[in-house]
C-alpha cells in the first residue's frame, strides 16, 4: 500500500502544482546560447531532491545553530524485556553555502552528544558532515564532488529526524537495510561526476562512487554484514524543447559484504544500462522516469556463483516551492550490502515534505519502505531478506527571531530473518523534543 501511495502521488503532485505561480525569483542566464550550463538530470545526477522552502535556499550565508533534544523510546536496547528510557542530546551544528558564477559549494557539519537517563552504557558521540562541491573548469566543463559521513548508533537519531530521509533521482547506493537500535555504526558515501556540454542542448558524463558501511563492535552487530561497494558509470543527455531531457547511462558497480570481525562473505557486480525522461513541468518541479535491464553475479568462496537478468524501473519527483515542499522516489532494482550479504531484489519507497501550514507553524513529514528479497538461496552465509518502513512527522514554530521548538514522532518496523540484532524487538517509538538556537549571516563575495 505504501508503493502505491508514492507512486499516486507522484502522478498527481504535477497536475495539483501546474497551475501554482512560480515564485522561485530566478535569475536569467548570462552565459552564450552555447554555453548555458545544462542541470544534470536526476536519473544521472546521484544528488538529492531539497525539501527547502524557495525562501530557504539563499546562495553566500553562513548558518550556525545549537539544539537540545528530549526523547523518550519504548525499548531503547531492543531486547526482549523492553526497556524504556528518555535521552538528551545537544547538536551544535555550523553550515554555510557560497556560490559564484563558476563555484557552488555547501557543507554542513553537525556533531553530536546522547545521553540516557536509565542506560548509561548507551551514551554516544554521533558526527555527521556532508558537503557538495561543483566548480565551472572551463563554459563546457563542469566536476562535481559529495560526500556524506556519519556515526552513530540509530540513523534515526538527529538533531531533525524528519529531514534525515533523503530522496534521490538516481539509483539508490548500497545504504544502511538494517536499523539497529544500538549497534555502533559509522557510514560514509562519496560520489565524483565530470560532465561536458558539447552542445547547447547536449551532455555526456562520467561518475564514480564509493560506498563504507563498518560496525566497530561485532557484540552488538549480531547477523550483520559489514560492505562496501564502487561503482562508475557513464551517461548521454540531450535537452529538448527547454523542458525535456531525454538520454542513457551504463552503469558498473562492485558490492562486497563480509561478517562484521571476519573474511566470510559474498561479493556482487551488477550492470545497469538504462534510459531516462525528465520533464521539468516549472523550474521547481520535476519528474523522471528511467528503466532498463540489470545482470548481477554473485559469488562466495568454495561456491558457484549465481547469475541473473532482471528489469530495473525507477520513478521520482522533486517539488520545491514558497510553502510547500515535497520529494518522492520509488525504485525496483538489485542491490546488495546495507549490512546483508548477498544480491537481492528491492522495492524502496521514500517520501519527504515539508509544509508550512500557517504563518507560525511548520510540518515535516519523511517515511521509508524497503522489501529485501535474496536472489539466491545457495549462499550459507546470505539472509532470506526482509522488509522495513520507518516515518517521522514533526511540527515547529518560531519562538522568536532565532529561538524555535519543534516535537514530532518516529515509528521503525522492521522484519529479517536471521538478524539477531533486530529479531527481539522488531518494532520502536520515539517521541521526541527539541529547542535550537539559530542564526544566519550573509558571506560577502
Amino acid at each position: 500500500m505504501f508503493i502505491r501511495a508514492c507512486l499516486g502521488l507522484l502522478l498527481l503532485v504535477p497536475i495539483a502544482a501546474w497551475p501554482q505561480r512560480d515564485l522561485n525569483g530566478t535569475e536569467a542566464n548570462t552565459d552564450p546560447p552555447d554555453t548555458a550550463p545544462l542541470q544534470t538530470p536526476p536519473p544521472v545526477s546521484g544528488a538529492a531532491y531539497s525539501t527547502d522552502f524557495v525562501s530557504e535556499t539563499q546562495a553566500n550565508t553562513l548558518r550556525a545553530s545549537l539544539a537540545f533534544s528530549a526523547a523518550y523510546s519504548n525499548n531503547v536496547q531492543g531486547t526482549t524485556t523492553p526497556i524504556p528510557s528518555a535521552s538528551y542530546s545537544i547538536w551544535p551544528t555550523i553550515a554555510f553555502d557560497t556560490a559564484t558564477t563558476r563555484l557552488q559549494w555547501r557543507l554542513n557539519y553537525s556533531p553530536g552528544f546522547t545521553f540516557y537517563q536509565r542506560v548509561s552504557a548507551l551514551n554516544q558521540g554521533n558526527q555527521n558532515f556532508v558537503t557538495d562541491f561543483q566548480y565551472r573548469l572551463t563554459p563546457r566543463t563542469t566536476v562535481s564532488l559529495r560526500d556524506s559521513f556519519q556515526k552513530t548508533n540509530n540513523p534515526l537519531n538527529q538533531s531533525n529526524p524528519a529531514a534525515a530521509t533523503l530522496v534521490s533521482g538516481s539509483l539508490p547506493a548500497p545504504g544502511i537495510s538494517v536499523i539497529t537500535p544500538v549497534a555502533d555504526q559509522l557510514y560514509n558515501a562519496a560520489n565524483a561526476e565530470l560532465k561536458y556540454q558539447f552542445s547547447a542542448e547536449g551532455m555526456v558524463g562520467a561518475t564514480g562512487t564509493f560506498t563504507n558501511l563498518y560496525y566497530p563492535d561485532p557484540a552488538e552487530a549480531r547477523g550483520l554484514f559489514d560492505s562496501n561497494s564502487t561503482g562508475g558509470s557513464v551517461f548521454y543527455s540531450q535537452h529538448l524543447h527547454n523542458r525535456y531531457y531525454v538520454g542513457g547511462s551504463y552503469q558498473y558497480q562492485t558490492i562486497s559484504a563480509y561478517r562484521v570481525g571476519t573474511n566470510v562473505g559474498t561479493e556482487t557486480q551488477l550492470q545497469t544500462i538504462f534510459g531516462f525522461f525528465t520533464v521539468a513541468i516549472k523550474p521547481t518541479l520535476t519528474l523522471s522516469l528511467s528503466g532498463g535491464p540489470q545482470h548481477s553475479n554473485t559469488t562466495q568462496p568454495l561456491l558457484p556463483a549465481s547469475e541473473s537478468w532482471s528489469p530495473m524501473f525507477m520513478a521520482s519527483l522533486g517539488w520545491q516551492g514558497q510553502r510547500t515542499s515535497l520529494a518522492a522516489s520509488y525504485s525496483r532494482a538489485v542491490t546488495g550490502g546495507g549490512g546483508l550479504a548477498g544480491a537481492y531484489h528491492s522495492n524502496n519507497a521514500t517520501l519527504s515534505g515539508k509544509w508550512q501550514v500557517s504563518r507560525t507553524w511548520n510540518a515535516q513529514l519523511s517515511a521509508g519502505y524497503s522489501d529485501l528479497k535474496n536472489l539466491s538461496a545457495l549462499f550459507s552465509v546470505a539472509s532470506p531478506g526482509g522488509h522495513s518502513w520507518s516515518g517521522t512527522i514533526s511540527f515547529s514554530r518560531p519562538l522568536g527571531e532565532h529561538l524555535s521548538a519543534q516535537l514530532g514522532y518516529t515509528r521503525i518496523q522492521q522484519s529479517f530473518a536471521g538478524i539477531t540484532s533486530t529479531s527481539a524487538i522488531p518494532d520502536a517509538n520515539r517521541e521526541f523534543v527539541t529547542i535550537s538556537y539559530q542564526f544566519v549571516r550573509p558571506l560577502k563575495r
